[in-house]
């Protein structure tokens, strides 16, 4: 059991990697995109794509460090989910201002155009959409990094949680082996007090064997030879 979750572990970390990458190129080239719109929104639908896979990748090690057996590890790895979670967080930042610069370009570029010519109406109502479109795309884009921030923080307050009860069980701990450390001080000096008293047992035992013994012999003496 424990070595199948060490390989899914294993997986999900190569695979937040490779989701991370993907997310990082594809913000680089949002960047260096100046149009037309129809590109930017491919672009952008790629973007959340892979987004989606990542932050399901991180819930899956999320999950994994929740099933460890043992705190230590369980704690390394709940520390690279928060890890992963923040590079996500400024990946989407990224992404953010790699639409407004997009957008920069995109519209720097139609107005060159209608400086150079051309119908007007048409160039206005293009530019309309560009922006319309290219706003959305950054709202959903706001929108999604408000909601992995409030994600974020509700996983910290757990996370923290956590802490305080793993805290208090060390504490506990820590009293319980005070108490038996008391428990086997005491026990170890009545045994070393029963120790002492036996061998008083014995010497008295013996004191008295001898004195029983001479008395004995006393007796036997003035029956047997009364003139001595």
């Amino acid at each position: 059991m424990a070595a199948s979750q060490d390989v899914h572990v294993r997986i999900c970390n190569q695979e937040i990697v490779k989701f991370d990458l993907e997310v990082k190129a594809l913000i680089q080239d949002i960047r260096d995109c100046s149009g037309p719109l129809s590109a930017l929104s491919e672009l952008n639908s790629k973007v959340k794509e892979k987004l989606q896979q990542l932050r399901h990748r991180i819930q899956e090690l999320e999950q994994s460090a929740k099933e460890q057996d043992k705190e230590s590890e369980k704690q390394l790895l709940l520390q690279e989910v928060e890890n992963h979670k923040k590079q996500m967080l400024s990946n989407q930042t990224s992404w953010r201002k790699a639409n407004l610069t997009c957008k920069m370009a995109i519209d720097n570029l139609e107005k060159a155009e209608l400086l150079q010519g051309g119908d007007p109406l048409r160039q206005r109502k293009t530019t309309k959409e560009s922006l319309a479109q290219t706003s959305s795309a950054i709202t959903e884009s706001l929108m999604g990094i408000s909601r992995m921030m409030s994600q974020q923080v509700q996983q910290s307050e757990e996370a923290m949680h956590t802490l305080v009860n793993s805290s208090r069980t060390i504490l506990d701990a820590n009293e319980e082996f005070k108490s038996m450390s008391g428990t086997i001080q005491l026990g170890r000096k009545l045994i070393t007090k029963y120790n002492r008293r036996e061998l008083t047992d014995k010497l008295l035992i013996f004191l008295a064997l001898a004195l029983f013994l001479a008395t004995v012999l006393y007796i036997v003496k003035k029956r047997l030879f009364p003139f001595l």
